[in-house]
């Protein structure tokens, strides 16, 4: 799927690249030179399981093709990116992450944890982001600009389709259209609830002995309808969702290419 603008028009500077290899979405984000976004494509696919490449193979040739989508319509060949990993993964992964990036024909000139990779968008001085994506919640608690401690558990949007799923006994595929259906969320609600609160556990458990005073939620599950509301009640903490949380990471991490 496109993002933004479907072409671009006549642009020729340097840009920036941005990956991010979710458990539901994998998704390229193009900066310009002033780290402006240019264009983007993303997809789902089952590539990535709980932040671990469990897919090699189909992930090189889903990023390579969301590669040339996007250099159709920039008018030349991306050379290089940055992508992301879910904190706390071992260092094996990390490198498999680094090597779909490069197995799909771009130099890999750095990888970021996912928390750190968001806030290099959020500009966060003092608090705690969290990016529920697909299938882990991963935490950096940030103080004076700088990440003091990040984490990663297991739990994230995937889990709210298998509870729907079961609940209607529908398939994972209608349970997941339903779910990114604003217009449905509302009912589904008390369906999920239990899931987001376990969400809710996760974080208040990483950030018990901080001075964390506000939550920044990022990541695909972070567009659910109430979530931000569930998550303060149960953490005690303040918490804010921005604009298209599903593109704040990959916007991050174009950053630091």
């Amino acid at each position: 799927m496109a993002l933004k603008r479907p072409t671009v028009n006549g642009y020729r500077g340097p840009v920036h690249v941005g990956v991010d290899l979710g458990t539901a979405y994998t998704t390229l984000f193009i900066l310009d030179e002033t780290y402006q976004p240019l264009v983007g494509a993303y997809r789902y696919a089952e590539v990535v399981r709980d932040g671990l490449v469990v897919d090699f193979a189909g992930a090189t040739k889903l990023l390579r093709e969301l590669k040339q989508d996007v250099e159709s319509r920039l008018g030349f060949e991306l050379t290089s990116a940055a992508t992301t990993f879910p904190p706390g993964v071992p260092q094996v992964e990390v490198r498999a992450t680094r090597y779909v990036v490069e197995s799909a024909g771009m130099e890999c000139t750095g990888v970021v944890d996912e928390p750190s990779a968001a806030n290099a968008v959020l500009q966060v001085e003092n608090g705690a982001v969290v990016d529920i994506g697909g299938g882990t919640t991963g935490i950096a608690i940030i103080r004076k600009g700088q990440v003091i401690y990040t984490a990663d558990e297991a739990t994230g949007g995937v889990h709210f389709t298998l509870v729907l799923a079961g609940a209607h006994h529908i398939s994972f595929e209608e349970a997941e259209a339903l779910k990114l259906n604003p217009e449905t969320q509302g009912r589904l609600f008390p369906i999920v609830l239990p899931v987001m609160e376990k969400v809710a556990t996760i974080i208040a458990r990483h950030i018990a002995g901080y001075p964390v005073e506000m939550l920044y939620l990022v990541g695909g599950t972070s567009a659910f309808k109430g979530i931000d509301e569930v998550i303060s009640s149960v953490t005690g903490v303040r918490t804010f969702v921005p604009t298209n949380p599903l593109f704040v990471t990959p916007l991050g991490v174009a950053k630091v290419n």
